[in-house]
């Protein structure tokens, strides 16, 4: 096993602007509590999902992929690698695989004959409300006992954790900034 040497740590970083960033946390004032919370809503959150799709030997790329594509069709394969973050090569392998087994169609965009515009096709979709409903019973589950208020603390909450510089156009839409509207 390979040992870890903290004596060396990695430069701060510099935020946007020139401003000096916010000091680091000393130890006793790391957040483990909600740290290890979101660790664990996570794997039940996606764990619920994970293994509906294993019957369809699908993973959560597989997800994101169709959740993405469901909630906005007609979005551009360029753009999904931006919203998934992930290279070229892994959302190719996924993408083929949703194609070949005909839960998405990839038609040419009509300006633009480069572009490859993707949709989700009903057994998509179907696979998309059963995924959801199961992600909505839970989140529903854990907001039983929560008033309005707090509810929109929890979506203020998971907002600030989202880079607020991210430039995806699914996130703008999401926070109301423009773009297209999601289906739902």
């Amino acid at each position: 096993m390979t040992d870890i040497n903290f004596s060396n740590p990695a430069p701060e970083p510099q935020s946007k602007g020139g401003e000096e960033p916010p000091p680091s946390p000393q130890p006793g004032d790391l957040r483990w509590d909600i740290i290890e919370l979101l660790f664990f809503a996570y794997r039940d959150f996606v764990g619920d999902a994970d293994h509906e799709l294993e019957a369809f030997g699908f993973g959560r790329a597989h997800h994101r992929v169709m959740h993405f594509v469901h909630r906005y069709p007609g979005l551009k394969v360029a753009d999904l690698l931006d919203v998934l973050r992930i290279t070229k090569q892994s959302l190719g392998r996924v993408l083929k695989q949703l194609l070949d087994e005909g839960y998405i169609v990839q038609k040419t965009g009509n300006n633009d004959r480069r572009q490859r515009l993707l949709y989700a096709t009903p057994k998509g979709e179907a696979l998309v409300a059963r995924l959801a409903g199961l992600q909505t019973d839970r989140i529903t589950r854990a907001l039983a006992n929560i008033d309005a208020a707090g509810t929109e603390t929890v979506r203020q909450f998971l907002r600030a954790m989202i880079d607020r510089d991210d430039p995806d156009k699914v996130l703008e839409t999401i926070f109301g900034i423009g773009g297209k509207k999601p289906r739902g």
